[in-house]
């Protein structure tokens, strides 16, 4: 757990955690608060530092939904790649054979409906 008062999640403590302990991670998945403030600054500082960025579109809000789907915008302008939590979850399972894949189907299909959020 790092403290921050920057709206970036960037500080000195995670651009020192990412060059040691996760130095070999190319891509980085964000989701939080404040879409287009925190999220936002934070995947523009990634980008720039050469990441992979990944949003999960519906594991992310703002205080208004104009807010939300205008921060989503400009960072896939910038190059984040926006997604949903069900597509990250397929991705990173890669195979139905993978010993995870029932309980992840099993979660999946007790979440609530798709949000609209285009």
């Amino acid at each position: 757990v790092f403290s921050k008062t920057l709206f970036s999640m960037m500080t000195p403590e995670i651009n020192n955690a990412l060059k040691t302990e996760y130095k070999d991670k190319k891509a980085i998945v964000l989701f939080g608060i404040e879409t287009h403030i925190c999220i936002q600054q934070t995947a523009l500082d990634l980008l720039k530092s050469g990441y992979d960025v990944h949003v999960i579109a519906d594991a992310v809000s703002s205080r208004t939904s104009t807010d939300r789907l205008f921060g989503l915008k400009r960072m896939k302008q910038c190059g984040t790649f926006i997604t949903t939590h069900e597509s990250l979850l397929f991705m990173l399972l890669k195979d139905a054979k993978n010993k995870d894949f029932k309980c992840i189907q099993n979660l999946i299909k007790n979440l609530p409906e798709d949000q609209d959020i285009f």
